[in-house]
């Protein structure tokens, strides 16, 4: 039978308030002796009492959970990113839960009315951008949140990106420099901003370089269904453009799948042609040894995201609805990794 706070009161012969006060972490503050708080936390270790979170989330209003709602969980960046926010949520004394939308903008929107109706404390989030209509909810609410990867230039919200525009700019000019003349970019979800920024950085090095942005280089893969979407998109390229000597990837799926679809053209992807995409995943040391990349800072993502959304969550009663309100816009450095 499972241990009440009734049953630890009878053992030590004490009220259920002052067990209640204890285990809550607040008998210091009611005036409990520490005798008394160390006799009541050892009762019931050794009655091995779990606490029931969710009454006393109801009861006070704060579960100690916050959410975090990945586009992919099987997407390395992102799960890397979850671990980062765990161990960091978990540091300060929170726990975590997490869910993907599947990019798709009704999941999305489910997964957010999911967590609300489980007293999540906040949100940390990478969105779709597809639907706005719950975040538009939670901005309006005040309600604790952080979105990350991605932002709403229109909605006033904490988040945090890298330096899009910058690093693409810097992995091209690189190609560039190393020769490569008709270099193609091969992309997806054209209705993010961040996705906007990256094809920003890879024009501006051609431009500034005197290259003209061909849109026969040009191949997008739309997230659903990427995996047959890149293998026409590479198609696509290699018959406008058969002279094609080299790749920007804007993130390392793209990339994977365009692995994949070389080995199966027999194409040598690492005889002759240069190699850049945004992050990495190990496999890429193999398969393109000479890939440049700009990786990703998974791990102050991680924490300055549990960082700003803590800050809500403790100033959440003076939180305003109105514009004055402040929010954090943090753009992160990637790390260029030149390997060619």
């Amino acid at each position: 039978m499972k241990t009440s706070l009734k049953d630890i009161a009878e053992e030590l012969r004490l009220s259920k308030t002052t067990v209640s006060w204890v285990l809550s972490g607040r008998g210091n503050e009611r005036g409990i002796s520490q005798a008394t708080q160390d006799r009541v936390k050892q009762c019931a270790r050794r009655m091995n009492y779990q606490p029931n979170l969710l009454a006393r989330s109801l009861n006070t209003g704060v579960s100690s959970t916050i959410g975090l709602i990945l586009p992919s969980i099987s997407d390395s960046f992102y799960s890397q990113v979850a671990r980062e926010v765990e161990m960091e949520a978990e540091r300060h004394g929170y726990s975590l839960m997490i869910c993907s939308s599947e990019s798709e903008g009704e999941r999305e929107n489910r997964m957010i009315r999911m967590f609300r109706a489980k007293q999540v404390d906040g949100i940390i989030l990478a969105p779709t951008k597809i639907s706005k209509t719950e975040i538009r909810q939670l901005v309006d609410d005040a309600f604790p949140l952080v979105v990350f990867d991605r932002y709403f230039s229109e909605l006033k919200t904490h988040y945090i990106i890298i330096d899009n525009e910058q690093s693409s700019y810097r992995l091209v000019s690189h190609l560039i420099e190393r020769g490569a003349r008709r270099i193609a970019i091969v992309t997806t979800n054209p209705h993010l901003t961040t996705m906007d920024q990256r094809r920003a950085g890879y024009a501006r090095a051609l431009t500034e370089a005197g290259l003209p942005v061909d849109p026969d280089l040009y191949g997008e893969a739309a997230f659903v269904g990427y995996e047959e979407n890149v293998f026409r998109a590479l198609d696509r390229i290699f018959a406008k453009a058969p002279d094609v000597d080299g790749f920007f990837f804007t993130t390392h799926i793209l990339a994977l799948e365009a692995f994949r679809y070389f080995h199966g053209r027999r194409i040598d992807i690492n005889d002759g042609y240069g190699l850049a995409c945004i992050h990495e995943v190990p496999a890429m040391s193999v398969l393109a040894p000479a890939m440049n990349v700009a990786r990703m800072p998974v791990g102050e993502i991680g924490r300055n995201a549990v960082r700003m959304l803590l800050g809500d969550i403790r100033n959440r009663g003076g939180l305003s609805r109105s514009a004055d309100r402040e929010f954090e816009s943090l753009v992160l450095p990637c790390e260029l990794c030149f390997r060619d």
